[in-house]
């Protein structure tokens, strides 16, 4: 099992300079993981360090809470492709699921979609705050706003990684993301469907020193 295949190398730390992302960069070409995650102030940075590699740049809109409104939502990953982003991961507006709009989810959803032309839409949903029918509901909504993948963390329980993997289509994927620290634990999410592991500790885990 070729584990980088499966590691967006990520920081998204609260304080993040230049040099901690051309190590980010660096450390991604020398490992040959597909993907990093940066914050949308480093992407035109990360895009100019990784221009002669085939590293796809993903980002963050509307992180961590969900609570911008549609229209800025839609402007951030404009702003964000522009500036060289591959891929966008867009934290849900869980007040807005709790409240049981999901018109409004769904718009949200394919607004974004319908702006990025195509790009890779990831849908950022922290399920620990959701109930079982609430899951079933946003995954759903990702089936039939034909997404690219639904982003939980691994703090999720694993009854509730299993109702999504019940309740999702062919076409949506899931990515984990967070303090994934060992091998062990990202062949553990591997059995059980994910295809995308974002985490901090992917040098650690490569070089077998995560504990």
């Amino acid at each position: 099992m070729e584990l980088n295949s499966y590691i967006e190398h990520t920081n998204l730390e609260n304080i993040v300079a230049e040099k901690d992302i051309q190590k980010l960069c660096k450390e991604a070409e020398k490992y040959h993981f597909p993907s990093i995650c940066v914050h949308p102030i480093y992407v035109a940075y990360a895009k100019e360090l990784l221009e002669e590699s085939n590293i796809q740049i993903s980002t963050v809109i509307g992180y961590p809470f969900g609570m911008n409104t549609k229209e800025v939502k839609v402007y951030e990953a404009i702003d964000a492709i522009t500036n060289g982003a591959d891929e966008i991961e867009m934290s849900i507006n869980i007040s807005m699921l709790k409240n049981k709009e999901y018109d409004y989810i769904k718009e949200e959803i394919e607004e974004v979609r319908d702006a990025i032309d195509g790009k890779i839409l990831k849908i950022i949903i922290d399920i620990t705050q959701l109930k079982e029918e609430e899951i079933i509901k946003i995954t759903e909504i990702c089936n039939n706003t034909f997404i690219h993948f639904i982003e939980i963390s691994s703090n999720s329980k694993q009854e509730d990684i299993e109702t999504i993997m019940k309740h999702k289509n062919e076409i949506l994927e899931v990515k984990i993301y967070g303090n994934i620290k060992t091998e062990k634990q990202i062949e553990k999410f591997i059995n059980m469907g994910i295809s995308k592991i974002g985490t901090t500790n992917s040098i650690k885990i490569m070089e077998g020193e995560a504990k």
